[in-house]
């Protein structure tokens, strides 16, 4: 026994209608081309800055200052930092300035 397909009815063929062109382009009507109130735009300007008013506090809150063994990690490794750039920034000089130098020579 083989199944048979299950007939479809035939697909509905929707009138194409044609709209004739406008000469100049109108913004579109709705809910969009309305203007904002000003307590919209009061909205959309001073929520934000309550936000990170409201996250910066919070920060602060949880915050604390660090005891005198933390901050002296934090101080030699930021010195550390500081020195490896400064001997890369040398060395990056040191190696260019003689390049530098045959390239204008030539």
């Amino acid at each position: 026994s083989r199944r048979v397909p299950a007939r479809h009815s035939p697909a509905r063929v929707t009138p194409v209608v044609r709209v004739p062109r406008r000469s100049r382009v109108e913004p579109p009507l709705g809910p969009q081309s309305v203007p904002p109130t000003t307590m919209e735009v009061a909205d959309i300007a001073i929520k934000p800055v309550k936000e990170f008013a409201k996250d910066s506090y919070r920060l602060v809150r949880k915050c604390t200052k660090p005891d005198r063994k933390e901050f002296s990690k934090i101080a030699t490794r930021t010195g550390l930092g500081f020195i490896v750039m400064g001997f890369v920034g040398f060395f990056v000089k040191l190696i260019f300035i003689p390049i530098n130098n045959i390239i204008l020579a030539a």
